[in-house]
């Protein structure tokens, strides 16, 4: 009978400990997003589509955004702020904190390979009569350090990468609304607190005219052109 040495028994125990550990969360059964967006969690998250819609494409009406088509890191981090507090909401708050960490991450890249629906794409509202909304989302309002919103925002506002969402397409209720939560300062998950600084500078009709001129504009998908 052969004897291995104690540091070797060692090594094959800790080896095979750690197979053991691989081999289960291998096995671990990844979150399945289409359903929790559908039925929720059954853990207090309820179904995504109760408010965005089966398609993702939201609710003007109730100012509810669109989920489909945006970024996926972005959509996690949102998800990841109304957990942490870094981004208030009423309803949003107590469902992301119902939802795991690979929950989050999963809702987060299976809204983002949705299609945009039909609506959004064509704009989520007829275009505004008002310039002023065009104004500041193309040129700004340097007289007062407002860059124009496309700068960061892509052109027409279809959005870049994950700092900056789309904001074409979008409910103009839903854009209002961020921009006075910006404004209040009960969001605070912005890249060097741009938005905070850019929205104090920005009065009600400013607000009301950029969010209708973005709900006019068609939404795209990553990669395409407006």
């Amino acid at each position: 009978m052969i004897t291995l040495p104690t540091r070797t028994r060692r090594f094959n125990f800790g080896f095979a400990l750690f197979a053991l550990i691989a081999a289960q969360a291998c096995a671990a059964p990844l979150p399945d997003a289409a359903a929790i967006a559908r039925q929720g969690n059954g853990k207090g998250a309820l179904a995504c589509a109760t408010c965005h819609g089966v398609d993702g494409g939201g609710q003007a009406a109730a100012g509810f955004p669109r989920l489909a088509g945006l970024d996926a890191a972005y959509l996690e981090r949102q998800l990841d702020s109304y957990a942490n507090g870094t981004r208030s909401g009423p309803v949003m708050a107590p469902m992301a904190n119902a939802l795991s960490q690979d929950e989050r991450h999963a809702l987060a890249g299976y809204y983002s390979r949705l299609s945009i629906p039909t609506a959004a794409a064509n704009g989520a509202s007829k275009p505004g009569d008002d310039p002023l909304g065009k104004e500041l989302a193309m040129r700004g309002r340097w007289s007062k350090q407002v860059p124009a919103c496309i700068a960061c925002h892509g052109p027409q506002g279809v959005g870049v990468g994950a700092d900056f969402p789309p904001l074409a397409g979008q409910p103009a209720t839903y854009i209002a609304n961020q921009l006075r939560d910006w404004q209040a300062g009960t969001r605070k998950n912005d890249p060097l607190d741009m938005m905070r600084r850019i929205s104090v500078a920005l009065e009600a009709p400013d607000v009301t005219a950029v969010s209708e001129w973005f709900a006019a504009q068609p939404a795209v998908l990553k990669g395409e052109r407006p």
